[in-house]
């Protein structure tokens, strides 16, 4: 069967198309026939900083995918031949807290990817899709879905008429908004392109404000709750929007840390000052996997996909995340 893998530290145009043979599933296993995988921040930066990263090579690229289970190993009951399945981000973090051990199974870095046409993951780590999202939709939800719904459900306790602030429009920011409307809480969205917030608009968002027309930003999200911050605020920009997020944020309120896309720092006063919950969000756990996909499946919610590329095609995918013009996911189909 073919796979994408990096076999070397040359970054996206350094990924080979590769054959491997197929194997049967071990006690504990399952064998899938992806259908889809969509794209992450961290699997192009896991490509083109592979070295830094540790990466042991070959390697499969991806955490995220969605596909048909065809075979199970000894052992194995909660799924069999047929079922719909998507991959979780970690391959053994099930419940409770995080932990080193289960920071240690995490796919397409420590653990091989799902970026071939069969992948064989522990029990552990899959799960069942919504029975109404196709592949492609279902492949979007293991890192991208499932760090929305952690961030803003699980740590921020978000609930109706709770203000939420969303810091751009990619797979995690939309996924945001898409779980602020279903909740009945109040989102409110940045992005550098009108257009962009044009379609924040239409899933539901209650404000938008575009930040390089309006630099001070964080004064905006101040004037539009009434000099109070927002409730919650989904940060993906990093060192370099912290301090505006920060500001923007009611005391004793939550600020979600998703990525560290711009450098910079923050002064911590500004956080102690206003009784900040600063909290890194890295993914989440299978249980809150399993919950989120009974909220999308309750509200018949659909991913957005901005664009598809072939499997063959799959280096374009990465080059078109760092171009950064997407609106929600990057989806390969396989």
């Amino acid at each position: 069967m073919r796979v994408w893998e990096m076999q070397s530290g040359d970054g996206v145009d350094g990924l080979v198309l590769a054959d491997r043979e197929e194997r049967e599933p071990g006690p504990g296993e399952v064998a899938v026939a992806m259908a889809a995988n969509s794209i992450n921040y961290r699997d192009l930066s896991t490509i083109e900083n592979a070295g830094a990263r540790g990466i042991r090579f070959p390697l499969a690229p991806n955490s995220d995918g969605a596909g048909e289970v065809t075979a199970v190993g000894p052992g194995v009951r909660s799924v069999r031949p047929g079922d719909r399945v998507a991959s979780c981000f970690f391959a053994d973090w099930t419940a409770g807290p995080i932990s080193e051990a289960a920071m240690a199974t995490a796919l397409g870095g420590a653990l091989d990817g799902v970026l071939g046409e069969q992948v064989i993951l522990k029990e552990t780590g899959i799960i069942p899709v919504p029975a109404h999202l196709n592949y492609a939709e279902a492949s979007t939800l293991p890192c991208a879905g499932l760090t929305a719904w952690n961030c803003l459900l699980e740590q921020g306790e978000m609930q109706a008429g709770s203000t939420v602030l969303l810091l751009g429009t990619g797979g995690v920011s939309i996924f945001g908004l898409q779980f602020a409307a279903m909740t009945g809480a109040r989102a409110i969205v940045t992005s550098s392109s009108d257009e962009k917030l044009l379609r924040a608009k239409e899933l539901g968002a209650w404000e938008t404000i575009n930040y390089r027309k309006n630099p001070d930003w964080e004064q905006a999200v101040l004037d539009l709750t009434g000099g109070l911050g927002v409730d919650v605020t989904l940060e993906v920009g990093g060192g370099g929007t912290l301090t505006k997020s920060v500001t923007a944020t009611k005391v004793g309120g939550t600020v979600s840390l998703v990525g560290v896309l711009a450098g910079g720092a923050i002064d911590p006063t500004l956080v102690m000052r206003r009784s900040i919950r600063l909290q890194g969000v890295y993914v989440g756990s299978r249980r809150m996997f399993s919950d989120m996909n009974a909220a999308i499946s309750a509200n018949g919610m659909h991913p957005v996909i901005d664009q598809s590329f072939a499997f063959d095609d799959a280096p374009a995918a990465y080059h078109a995340m760092r171009a950064a013009g997407h609106f929600g996911k990057l989806v390969i189909d396989i």
